[in-house]
């Protein structure tokens, strides 16, 4: 059975979405791929309680990784790609050809942007972190602004942390 709830953030609204209790959507306001609302199921918080506290320690700057069971949902290739997100470190970006490299496809650089975009559970499986191959911003579902807004705030965090 499908679940969701709503919470606040700096870069929005976010609802997470639970098949089962574990983690399988996290979407935002206006993004691309976004499955219907009514495809959520019914709206209880109460099985997200660690998913809405790992993402307020994220947006607080306590947390670079997440720890959370995911259900991901898509073909073999998107879950390989999804899973290789989860390595890419807090902070840091890769290109989609880097990405498509490390997944032994060198070629798949186009496969792995549209698997990138699919990624049903943004921030969390960070696939803002992936960049044009001269380090621009390129594509991403919840907008570019959205992408910058989570870069700089990773970069800056991540400077915060090396002061002290």
């Amino acid at each position: 059975m499908k679940t969701h709830t709503t919470i606040d953030s700096p870069v929005g609204a976010l609802t997470l979405v639970a098949t089962g209790g574990v983690l399988c959507g996290l979407y935002m306001t206006d993004q691309r791929h976004r499955p219907a609302q009514e495809s959520f199921g019914v709206e209880d918080p109460s099985c997200f309680d660690e998913a809405t506290a790992q993402l307020g320690e994220y947006f607080a700057g306590r947390r670079t990784t997440f720890d959370l069971p995911l259900e991901l949902i898509g073909t073999p290739f998107q879950r390989t790609v999804w899973r290789a997100l989860l390595d890419i470190p807090y902070g840091r970006t890769v290109s989609y050809g880097e990405l498509a490299a490390v997944l032994g496809r060198p070629s798949a650089a186009r496969a792995v942007g549209l698997a990138n975009g699919k990624n049903p559970v943004g921030v969390i499986v960070p696939c803002h972190r992936v960049v044009g191959s001269t380090g621009d911003l390129t594509g991403y579902g919840g907008g570019l602004a959205r992408k910058r807004q989570l870069l700089d705030f990773e970069r800056g965090a991540q400077a915060d942390h090396l002061l002290f």
